[in-house]
């Protein structure tokens, strides 16, 4: 008797735990109560306002394209309601709030990676960004000043480095990668790359890169050609290697030693959303980046690298 009472017990208690499991998880109860959830939201005029208005503030994703002057364009992110989580902000509230709506990105089906091979001048037209683009294959003894400035006001820039320099540099290739901006390359030693023949172009800017990766142990993914000299020959050299060719919009003009005023007011004039800013390390620059940072930011532009520019993202 006192056996059968001890098994009995424990069947109770096995009993006990069975439905204890079952009421803390079961995953069709769950899914059936989300969906009963979503039903009844749905029948919330909130949610159906926020259905109704949802395409106001919706935009479609704009394809990387190529342009007949500006060559490859980036695409540009979409936007569309998540309309759940904008139900769920007004919720509480009870009324529509286009502050409160919650919105999402989408891609675009066509991007850079997809186009054929050709240069890129600009950002997207309607993106609210530049890019600092300093080429690098003299003025060593401007970069900290340059760095000093740009950390200062917290912008990212991205240095092209000739070949040639940055093995004669190499501490300052590291101080520039340390500190976030991105790298570039400027060919070897900096010739009218036009005029050399497919192999030349291939070998000076893998053998750049070849340096580069040695010193900060990562491969350019972007190039510059000198003087900005180039034919289909030079984008195609660059394309094979994975790489992008990089231009310019505006054109400091630095290296012919302007006064820093004369040199924002250049950039200032032809300031334009997407552009890419071409400088070097000069002294005009040394002594101008930080009022010239400040001074785009007042127009309500941000500022970022090479990358970010030509990203996607909104």
């Amino acid at each position: 008797m006192y056996r059968l009472r001890q098994f009995i017990t424990f069947c109770l208690f096995l009993l006990v735990v069975g439905i204890s499991f079952n009421l803390d998880y079961n995953p069709f109860s769950e899914r059936e109560g989300e969906q009963l959830i979503q039903t009844t939201a749905k029948r919330d005029p909130l949610y159906q306002e926020i259905l109704q208005k949802s395409s106001d503030y919706a935009e479609e994703a704009q394809d990387a394209y190529i342009d007949k002057v500006w060559k490859k364009t980036p695409g540009r992110n979409g936007l569309q309601v998540n309309l759940e989580k904008s139900y769920r902000n007004m919720k509480e509230s009870g009324e529509f709030d286009e502050n409160l709506l919650s919105l999402e990105q989408t891609s675009p089906k066509i991007s850079l990676e997809d186009l054929p091979s050709a240069p890129i001048y600009r950002g997207h037209p309607e993106k609210e960004m530049v890019a600092f683009l300093i080429n690098v294959s003299w003025g060593a003894e401007y970069i900290p000043d340059i760095l000093k400035e740009l950390k200062k006001e917290k912008v990212k820039a991205t240095f092209f480095i000739e070949g040639k320099w940055a093995k004669e540099n190499a501490e300052l290739v590291k101080m520039i990668s340390e500190q976030g901006h991105v790298i570039g390359n400027h060919a070897y030693n900096h010739p009218d790359m036009v005029r050399l023949s497919n192999q030349k172009n291939i070998e000076q800017i893998s053998s750049t890169n070849e340096i580069i990766k040695a010193i900060i142990d990562e491969e350019p993914k972007w190039f510059a050609p000198p003087s900005g000299s180039y034919n289909q020959h030079v984008v195609d050299a660059a394309h094979n290697l994975n790489m992008h060719t990089i231009l310019w919009t505006v054109d400091t003009i630095d290296w012919k030693n302007p006064t820093v005023s004369v040199m924002i007011n250049r950039v200032n004039d032809k300031l334009h959303p997407g552009a890419t800013i071409l400088m070097h390390p000069t002294e005009s620059i040394a002594e101008g980046i930080g009022p010239l940072i400040r001074q785009v930011k007042q127009k309500g532009f941000k500022l970022g690298t090479i990358e970010k520019l030509l990203n996607e993202e909104r």
